[in-house]
């Protein structure tokens, strides 16, 4: 018989975040008895030893090779009947009783087909985890800095959210699927991730079809989780920062390449280009040796610099 939860966690290299990751689940999820599920990606940090040897409730994948975020989630999608799954980084902390609450949101809702919680830095600022689609006008914002520039602007801050301060329970185009919980009966009609989008915006997809079928996708913050962020990518920063590119171009030719003019479309492709050129650009002039830093790391680092303490100034 289906059980209510399943839990999927998909793994690289992210040991010891992933023993914290379980240990939280298993003490804060007992009462939803859920089917946690683990796909190791080829690991070499004995990430698999560690789950067979700690944690024996947990059903192990472990996959030979690393095949990517979007097909290791789909195994553990559906590796378990479950009425609603949960995808979960493994820098994930899961807090008590927010999966419970979450379950109850999605029951609750009837039209809703995905809740995505509130999320925390480990010193317990705010992540801002939720955009808007990336629509031409967002990406024009972008590339002349003005959301940058106006980061509180409703129109300028449209694409991270910045104006909002992710306090309040709301509908949004596209939490973060660092711990975005599903409804079963939707994710079978869309269907799981599309793995032609390996790392990014594989998540964004979802979403967008999500949208699309007609159901809703909210935010709560009634329910709290901390997320490290970035355990598995900062350790190829150079790889991703060209992966997170061409998941953005690939996201366009599938769902806006026909719907726009074509003046729109390549227009939006060419500021993804210069915008995603200048990240370059700056990473070389600042030294270029550190990890791959996402967009949130830059704007908390001025969101930290400007005095403000919320995580008002986008992700």
């Amino acid at each position: 018989m289906p059980t209510t939860l399943s839990i999927c966690i998909v793994n690289w290299n992210t040991r010891n975040h992933l023993r914290r990751c379980l240990d939280a689940l298993r003490q804060h999820t007992a009462d939803l008895a859920p089917v946690v599920v683990v796909v190791d990606n080829g690991s070499t940090d004995a990430s698999a030893d560690l789950v067979r040897a700690e944690f024996p409730e947990v059903l192990l994948i472990a996959n030979p090779d690393n095949r990517g975020y979007a097909a290791g989630s789909n195994q553990a999608l559906s590796a378990a009947e479950a009425q609603f799954k949960l995808l979960l980084n493994p820098d994930v902390i899961v807090s008590p009783g927010s999966l419970q609450y979450l379950v109850d949101f999605l029951r609750a809702q009837p039209r809703a087909g995905a809740v995505a919680p509130r999320l925390r830095y480990p010193d317990g600022r705010v992540q801002l985890t939720c955009r808007s689609f990336p629509t031409p006008d967002t990406i024009l914002y972008d590339a002349l800095g003005l959301s940058r520039l106006f980061p509180r602007s409703p129109r300028f801050g449209k694409y991270r959210m910045s104006y909002w301060a992710h306090d309040d329970e709301r509908q949004v185009d596209q939490p973060m699927a660092s711990a975005l919980l599903l409804r079963t009966a939707i994710l079978d009609q869309v269907g799981g991730l599309d793995e032609s989008f390996p790392i990014f915006f594989n998540d964004v997809d979802l979403c967008y079809r999500l949208r699309q079928a007609g159901e809703e996708i909210w935010f709560t913050p009634r329910a709290e989780m901390t997320h490290y962020h970035g355990a598995s990518t900062s350790q190829v920063w150079r790889q991703m920062l060209n992966q997170s590119y061409a998941g953005f171009v690939h996201f366009y030719e599938k769902h806006y390449c026909g719907r726009l003019s074509w003046l729109a479309y390549l227009g939006a492709r060419l500021l993804l280009s210069i915008g995603f050129a200048l990240r370059r650009l700056r990473l070389r002039l600042g030294g270029g040796e550190g990890p791959y830093r996402p967009a949130w790391q830059e704007d908390m680092q001025r969101t930290s610099q400007q005095g403000e303490g919320d995580g008002r100034c986008g992700r």
